[in-house]
C-alpha cells in the first residue's frame, strides 16, 4: 500500500515511559505506521539542555526504546534511532541558525517558560533548541509532523525557518505540515498537574500489577465528595477520565458513571475497578516488554539499524543544503 507520505516525530529520553507519554504519544506513533513512512527519534541532545547530570542518559535512552517496541513501534515499517548517532543533524542546525533571527528566539513561549522553570541553566543549546527541532524535521523531508493543537505554534516556527532558508538558498528543504492529533492532556496521581516523573505524580507502563494498583489507590478523585455515599461528579474525576480510555468492557462505563453520581460506589472501589481494568490492559504490553528485555542487544541493533537507515536519508539532504549555501 503507497504511503501518504513521511512523518517525522521524537522525544527526549526519560526513561521508563508512563500513561501520559503512552496516551500522548506512544499510541500515535503506532498507529500512524499503517499509512505513513514514519521516522522516530529519541532526541538525547535536546535532553542535554535540561540536564546536569547525564549519567543515566544512555540507559533512559534504552529504556524508551525498549517500551517504544514493546508497544508496538515496528523497525521494519518505522526507523527508529538515537539523535546523537546522525550527526548530520548538528551540521544542518548550524545552517539554519544562520537565518534564525535571534530576537524571534529569545520572544518564543516555549523559551520564556524553559527560562522560569531552570532559571540557573538558561543554556545556548536552551535558545537553540527549536532550531535542532527544525533540523530534526528537515534533515529527513518530513512533509508531516504529528502535534496536538498546544503544540502546533512550534511546529510554524519550523515552517518559517524553512521559508527563510528557501527563499534565500532556493527551494531545498521541505516546508512540514501540521498533522493535529486528538492528544489527551493526561492528569498526575495528584489530579492537579499533567502526569510527570519529576513531579512523581505518574504511573509507569512497566509497573508491576501490585505497584499499579498502589499508585492508583493514591489518585485524587472528585474533590467536591467527601464520604462514600456523596454523589459524585464524573465529569472532573481523574480516575474516570483513564478508566475511560483503559476499560475492558467501555459498555460499563455509563453504569459506572451512573453509581458514581447516585454514589452507590465510592471512589476507593472505582479505583479498584480502574486498575484492574488497566493492569489488563497493559499486559501484553509488559510482557513483549520483559521478552524483548531478554534481549538488550536487539534493541541496540534497531537502534544501529535505525540510525544507519536515517544517515542514508540524512547525508543526501545535507549534501543538498551545502550545495544551495556554496559549503564544500
Amino acid at each position: 500500500m503507497a504511503k501518504k507520505g513521511r512523518v517525522f516525530s521524537g522525544a527526549r529520553p526519560t526513561g521508563r515511559q508512563h500513561l501520559g507519554n503512552y496516551l500522548g504519544a506512544i499510541q500515535n506513533y503506532v498507529a500512524l505506521q499503517r499509512d505513513y513512512e514514519c521516522v522516530y527519534c529519541i532526541v538525547d541532545l535536546h535532553a542535554l539542555t535540561s540536564l546536569t547530570e547525564t549519567r543515566e542518559l544512555r540507559q533512559n535512552t534504552y529504556e524508551m526504546a525498549l517500551e517504544w517496541l514493546a508497544a508496538g513501534l515496528d523497525p521494519k515499517e518505522s526507523i527508529i534511532f538515537v539523535q546523537s548517532q546522525v550527526p548530520q543533524v548538528t551540521e544542518l542546525h548550524m545552517l539554519l541558525s544562520m537565518v534564525t533571527p535571534m530576537g524571534r528566539l529569545v520572544r518564543l513561549p516555549t523559551f520564556k517558560e524553559k527560562v522560569r522553570q531552570q532559571p540557573d541553566n538558561v543554556n545556548y543549546g536552551l535558545l537553540g533548541y527549536p532550531v535542532l527541532m527544525a533540523a530534526d524535521i528537515t534533515l529527513y523531508k518530513a512533509n508531516v509532523v504529528p502535534v496536538g493543537e498546544d503544540q502546533a505554534p512550534h511546529l510554524e516556527f519550523t515552517r518559517e525557518i524553512v521559508r527563510r532558508f528557501n527563499n534565500i538558498y532556493g527551494e531545498v528543504l521541505v516546508e512540514p505540515q501540521i498533522l493535529l492529533t486528538q492528544v489527551p492532556r493526561v492528569m498526575g496521581i495528584d489530579g492537579v498537574n499533567k502526569m510527570s516523573k519529576s513531579l512523581d505524580n505518574h504511573i509507569e507502563l512497566a509497573a508491576t500489577p501490585e505497584e499499579t494498583r498502589k499508585r492508583v489507590m493514591q489518585m485524587v478523585t472528585d474533590p467536591a465528595r467527601k464520604y462514600r455515599n456523596d454523589p459524585g461528579h464524573p465529569e472532573i474525576c481523574n480516575v474516570m477520565t483513564l478508566h475511560r480510555v483503559f476499560a475492558s468492557d467501555p459498555s460499563q462505563m455509563p453504569q459506572i458513571e451512573a453509581d458514581c453520581r447516585a454514589g452507590t460506589i465510592g471512589c476507593a472501589e472505582h479505583k479498584r475497578m480502574f486498575a484492574e481494568d488497566l493492569n489488563r490492559a497493559l499486559a501484553s504490553l509488559r510482557a513483549r516488554r520483559a521478552e524483548l528485555a531478554q534481549h538488550p542487544q536487539m534493541i541496540r541493533d534497531v537502534l544501529e539499524d535505525g540510525a544507519c537507515r536515517a544517515q542514508a536519508i540524512a547525508r543526501v539532504v545535507l549534501r543538498e543544503a551545502k550545495d544551495a549555501v556554496g559549503l564544500p
